[in-house]
Parts: structure tokens; sequence; C-alpha cells
């Protein structure tokens, strides 16, 4: 599996498996179905509800603690809450350590929020901070004030909506962009793309592969989420094949600066560029 390399030094998965919206009854079985089929980067959330299950697939996995990387995330706002929050987290999934935490959105006290998770990295029970879903301006403020710099923003990311601005802005400042959604639900418009279906043609892939390939060379990092064994199989066989500078610029005109969720608001100012 390729990495990339976080501010602090670790290595983290280019791609990984997407939790969100599978239910906690049904979470281990599907992690453990990725983790068979190679994942080691597993992105859950106190949001989801569903900790637990991926704590419980990575014990039962048999593979040891340090081969993953697991991502969970707090909407909790305050130093306190946010405090508290990540022992739950750790109980929760019965883990010793996340090796990142984000801040879920800009919660209205994110600042203090992000203090208590810096607390956390140096009290060993977190590696790396991010934030998700906030817009440049938001991020600047952490950045001024931080003493552990964010290591990831993850933010809505795919065929349609690629990020160009926030991704320059991530750049610049040494943290990597994370895909959230990177195959936008799915939806007909980025799977009907006619660019996509003629690459997926040439290079014997489906058109999800192309596009989290595209993402993936692009230099973001995806987190698709899939509960059947065939996609789950699909989309982390992506790994066989590049696009060529040429078919990255035709993707990338692609591009038509289009959320498909609208959420967070404050993100709509990163269409503007």
């Amino acid at each position: 599996m390729e990495t990339v390399t976080l501010n602090n030094g670790m290595q983290m998965p280019v791609l990984g498996f997407g939790t969100y919206q599978i239910e906690s009854v049904n979470t281990k079985k599907a992690v453990k179905q990725a983790i068979n089929a190679g994942y080691r980067l597993i992105d859950t959330a106190q949001y989801y509800g569903n900790e637990a299950g991926v704590g419980q697939a990575v014990k039962e996995s048999g593979i040891s603690r340090d081969q993953f990387f697991i991502t969970t995330k707090t909407p909790l706002s305050g130093y306190a809450e946010t405090k508290a929050g990540i022992d739950e987290s750790l109980l929760e999934g019965k883990m010793d350590y996340y090796d990142m935490v984000l801040i879920h959105w800009p919660i209205p006290d994110y600042l203090d929020s992000y203090v208590a998770l810096e607390d956390a990295v140096k009290e060993g029970k977190i590696r790396a901070i991010g934030v998700s879903n906030f817009n440049h301006q938001q991020l600047q403020k952490v950045l001024d004030e931080a003493t552990v710099k964010p290591a990831v923003n993850q933010v809505e990311t795919h065929l349609m909506w690629q990020q160009q601005k926030m991704h320059r802005f991530l750049t610049e400042h040494q943290m990597v962009h994370e895909a959230w959604s990177p195959l936008g639900q799915a939806a007909e418009t980025i799977m009907g793309n006619k660019v996509l279906a003629t690459l997926a043609q040439k290079y014997h892939k489906t058109p999800a592969q192309i596009s989290l390939r595209f993402l993936i060379q692009e230099g973001v990092v995806v987190i698709p989420k899939a509960t059947h064994l065939k996609y789950v199989k699909e989309n982390i066989n992506l790994f066989d094949f590049a696009l060529s500078n040429e078919e990255r610029q035709l993707l990338r005109a692609q591009d038509q600066r289009k959320s498909l969720e609208g959420w967070p608001s404050a993100m709509a100012m990163e269409r503007d560029y």
C-alpha cells in the first residue's frame, strides 16, 4: 500500500476504509472484510457510533496494532468535553491510542477543543491531530494558535469538486488533503462521466476505480465506504496502473466546483478561485 508522510513524520496509507453510515451492529463484519482485503487505514468517528466495532475488528484480525492507522473524530466543543470524549473513544474502541483524531467540523469552541487534542498527543493517547470540514480561514486560525501542527484536513472531495483551492492551501502548509465521499456517494453525475468511462475501458477498470486512482495521483488520501465485498475489493485494487499526465488533465477539466452535500455551508468559499 502506498503511503504519504505526515508533517510529524508518521506514514499514513493513501487509501482507507470509511465507516460512515455503517450501523454499529454491522461494523465489525464490514471492517474485518476490509482488513482481509488489505485495508490498514480505518476511519471512524464518535458521531458514527461504531468505534467499538472498528476496535473489535482490529483486535480480532490477528494483525499487530502498529500495522494499522486508525482515525476517529470528535464533534465536542471546548477543552473539557473534548478531553473527556477522547477517553470515551479509547474505551469504546478498546484502543491504547488512536493514530489520529480529527475535529469533525468547525464547532463553536474549536480552538479550545484543539488544545485538548494537543494535550492528548503529549499524553500518548493520540499520535496526530487533524480537522475536517474546515475552510481555509478557520484552518488558518488553528495554525496561528497550534503548538502541534494539524496534519490533515478531511473535506468533501470528488471528481465534481476537486477542492483545488483547498489543496493548494494544504500543500503550502505541509498538510495532507483527505477526501470524504471520494465517489460522491456514487452519484450518476460522477459515475456516468464520459471521460471516466473511456479511461475505465482503456485500463479495464471501473469508473469508480479510475476516479479513486485520479485523486490519489493528485495527492489526495481517499476513504471510500463499501459493504459489498465486490466493491471493497475493487476500491483497493488501484495500484497496478497509473494515469498519464494528459489523462489527469482531462479529469481535472471535469471539476465543476460543485458540492453534492452542501455541508457545511462555510465550505462554499472554497469553490471561488
